[in-house]
């Protein structure tokens, strides 16, 4: 494609980059408690994750919030959901979130002693059940969805000029 086809003044848009972890209920009910994040930039809780420098690969902006804001090292590739937001009171976005998996017992205890930065005031396990209490609507409209994805299978792969970025 040539190069003239391309805007001279490209509009300016953020990449949002967001992990659904979860880990199995510890007391044995067999249900599924996701990973959130108490941000100081945010109401209500969301899920682990920033927005990708330029240049930055999505995927690895993602796995360096993932690790900064709770000590978590996960191999991401698989897209749940992509959220799109008009800009508003903020810059447009669209934010990805990326499969992190189920995590181990042993993995789950690492994030309590894990020290956030300080624009993390604490990181939570929430059921299922009780996210539309403890996040703002679009966030937990953006969870379901992303869940929804998870349980069934669903997801896209992450591709850098067409080649499927490497799991790891």
């Amino acid at each position: 494609m040539s190069k003239a086809l391309f805007s001279s003044k490209p509009p300016g848009r953020r990449s949002g980059q967001q992990v659904f972890v979860l880990r199995e209920d510890p007391g044995g009910s067999g249900d599924f408690f996701v990973l959130l994040v108490d941000s100081v930039h945010h109401d209500g809780l969301t899920l682990p994750g920033g927005s990708a420098e330029q240049n930055e690969l999505p995927h690895l902006a993602a796995r360096r919030h993932l690790e900064t804001q709770t000590g978590l090292v996960l191999p991401l590739r698989t897209i749940l959901t992509i959220d799109y937001s008009p800009a508003a009171e903020l810059p447009e976005s669209l934010d990805f979130v990326y499969a992190g998996g189920v995590v181990t017992s042993r993995q789950a205890g690492a994030v309590r002693p894990h020290q956030p930065p300080q624009d993390i005031r604490a990181l939570h396990w929430a059921p299922q059940a009780k996210l539309h209490r403890v996040m703002t609507d679009d966030q937990y409209r953006r969870v379901e969805d992303a869940w929804d994805a998870w349980e069934h299978g669903a997801g896209l792969p992450l591709l850098v000029r067409g080649v499927p970025v490497p799991v790891g």
